[in-house]
């Protein structure tokens, strides 16, 4: 049985939502008291987190941003919050998704349903090392790409991108197809964001000693080479 987190202020959304839950057999728990939030994630283990960003004492982005750098737990932030600077930002800082408020129970269900699958369910067989033919390997578990006996740590979607290429090695992935890997939705995202993290990632390798293993195919997308 699944265990579902509600970190969420609407004391009467928070019942309805682990009403309607637990009708589908999810063990669901909620926040009562909001001081020690990121304790009662640590002693609770959920397998999931639906975070609202408007909260007593902490801002939801800051809490995932900062969950993300020790957990790799799916987190679905519920939010009130429509723009898509705000939807974008609560991805880029480590979300697996974003529902606007209001919201229909049977769409939060099915969004739900499919970060389970990702996360532990048919999706998710892969093994956690992903090795390149030069010998990078990426941890999924910890974020963390080695090589050389060097650790680098990876952000949620630095790792996402580099493991899609590295995974597709000596292939072009399309701009398209890499946008997709990272939110499962293009709505969210332009152009530059990719951009921007594939700069990062560049950068990252090249703290390793490796040099344009990430080749730009023009008005395509990129191709990972490092043999």
């Amino acid at each position: 049985m699944y265990k579902i987190l509600i970190i969420e202020d609407d004391v009467k959304l928070t019942k309805l939502i682990k009403e309607y839950l637990e009708k589908y057999g999810y063990d669901v728990a909620a926040i009562e008291n909001f001081i020690n939030v990121e304790d009662d994630i640590k002693s609770l283990k959920p397998n999931l987190i639906l975070l609202d960003i408007n909260l007593p004492y902490y801002d939801g982005f800051q809490l995932c941003k900062t969950f993300r750098r020790s957990s790799t737990i799916p987190v679905i932030i519920i939010s009130s919050r429509n723009g898509n600077n705000e939807q974008i930002r609560g991805l880029e800082l480590g979300a697996d998704d974003y529902i606007v408020k209001p919201f229909d129970f049977d769409f939060l269900l099915a969004k739900i349903q499919a970060v389970l699958r990702r996360v532990y369910g048919e999706y998710s067989t892969e093994t956690s090392l992903i090795e390149s033919l030069g010998g990078i390997k990426l941890n999924k578990d910890t974020f963390k790409m080695l090589y050389n006996n060097i650790e680098i740590e990876l952000s949620k979607n630095e790792f996402k991108l580099l493991s899609k290429l590295v995974k597709n090695e000596d292939k072009i992935i399309t701009r398209e197809e890499l946008l997709e890997e990272l939110w499962d939705d293009t709505v969210f995202v332009d152009d530059n964001t990719l951009t921007v993290n594939i700069v990062r990632i560049r950068n990252k390798l090249k703290e390793l000693g490796i040099n344009e293993a990430i080749k730009t195919k023009r008005s395509i997308g990129y191709m990972f080479q490092f043999h």
